[in-house]
């Protein structure tokens, strides 16, 4: 479904960039050019990482399938899998682990997008710019915010100590 009208927009009135599992990377230049355009020349004032249940390419990662030169991007989902192994190996559905896992992926990349020069700069500056997380239910349409919007450096810092917090609970517990 196009973006615009999970959103309830005219076509034209959101610019997307998309790749396989909502990945922002910092060396991926073609999302740092889309991210770029849209905060210096559009002057947008939130982005949006959105991924969608039950994501093949998350499934792909979380399986350990190997489907040739993806298998290499979809290593960065597998970062996120291992530093939440503990938490989801606590989900006995497949189904379900697999949607958790796209939404600790968004989580993780709207802290990437956040921590991006590009975002950095943007807030240094004084420009209004939030980053967001959610995901789309393919099943029901509906979007979900996930609990994780970052609108300054102070905001990402205290958002990067909370998952620390986690991962560190998780780590020394037991």
């Amino acid at each position: 479904m196009p973006a615009n009208e999970i959103c309830g927009l005219l076509p034209g009135e959101i610019f997307v960039h998309r790749n396989v599992a909502n990945i922002v990377v910092h060396s991926d230049l073609n999302c740092l050019a889309v991210m770029q355009y849209a905060i210096d020349v559009l002057k947008v004032k939130h982005i949006i990482v959105v991924g969608h249940y039950g994501c093949g390419g998350v499934r792909a990662a979380l399986q350990g399938q190997k489907l040739g030169l993806i298998d290499n991007w979809l290593r960065h989902v597998q970062d996120v899998q291992r530093k939440y192994t503990e938490h989801l190996a606590c989900i006995s559905d497949e189904s379900d682990r697999i949607d958790r896992l796209c939404e600790l992926n968004v989580i993780e990349q709207v802290v990437n997008a956040a921590g991006t020069t590009l975002v950095q700069a943007a807030w240094e500056r004084g420009q209004e710019l939030t980053v967001h997380g959610w995901a789309y239910g393919l099943q029901d349409g509906l979007v979900r915010p996930l609990g994780i919007s970052v609108s300054s450096a102070e905001e990402l810092n205290a958002a990067t100590q909370k998952q620390w917090e986690k991962e560190k609970a998780s780590i020394f517990r037991g």
